[in-house]
């Protein structure tokens, strides 16, 4: 039995030249395309069928892929999001985890890139592209606390991690906490040092993870 997948793409172009490359997929398929999140709510209440991976654009008009991505994990957790989109930025991988996706792709890559993802997904649970780092990945899984290797966190480092979740730069953070850019950056570089994490991906995801997300 194939595992099922729909996609949701405003790009019909697109959405239709995916489907037709992941039919030549051995273990998968696709069961329908949307053109955004209203008209797959629509097609889920009407009794269509679930299926394992949505394949998600970001960019879409009506009801865009952050969104959409917020919907099915509060409605349908069991669903794997994979967001498939032209944006490479931090922030939109951050957002687009915090609302729930377990996967991010590029869509400029190769059908065999895109195969392997979506297995690893399924395998996994979760896919996402190297530049969000293996440590990164770390904390996303369920057993990752944080706190369970004695690792102590300032409450100025914790309303530092708040703001990683959002669209400010380091500059517009520390306007937030009243204090200096360089004292930002040494709040950056200490949590960097004790989550043993290299970006604010990862810092973003920890924050997600934790509780601290504003």
């Amino acid at each position: 039995m194939k595992n099922s997948i729909v996609i949701v793409d405003d790009h019909v172009l697109i959405a239709n030249a995916l489907s037709s490359i992941i039919s030549n997929f051995e273990q998968f398929e696709v069961l329908y395309v949307c053109e955004n999140g209203l008209e797959l709510q629509n097609k889920f209440k009407q009794d269509e069928a679930i299926p394992g991976i949505v394949l998600l654009d970001i960019s879409m008009p009506v009801m865009d892929g952050f969104e959409t991505a917020k919907w099915l994990k509060s409605d349908y957790p069991n669903v794997l999001v994979m967001a498939l989109s032209m944006q490479d930025d931090e922030q939109s991988l951050i957002k687009m985890i915090k609302n729930g996706a377990k996967g991010y792709m590029l869509k400029n890559v190769h059908p065999k890139e895109l195969e392997n993802a979506l297995l690893k997904i399924l395998k996994n649970g979760q896919f996402f592209p190297e530049w969000a780092t293996s440590k990164v990945l770390s904390t996303l899984n369920d057993d990752y606390t944080g706190f369970s290797n004695g690792i102590k966190i300032s409450d100025r480092e914790k309303e530092f991690l708040k703001y990683t979740v959002t669209e400010m730069n380091y500059k517009e953070i520390s306007e937030k906490m009243f204090c200096s850019p360089r004292t930002v950056e040494n709040y950056r570089d200490s949590l960097f040092e004790k989550l043993e994490l290299k970006t604010r991906v990862g810092l973003a995801v920890y924050a997600i993870k934790n509780g601290y997300d504003v």
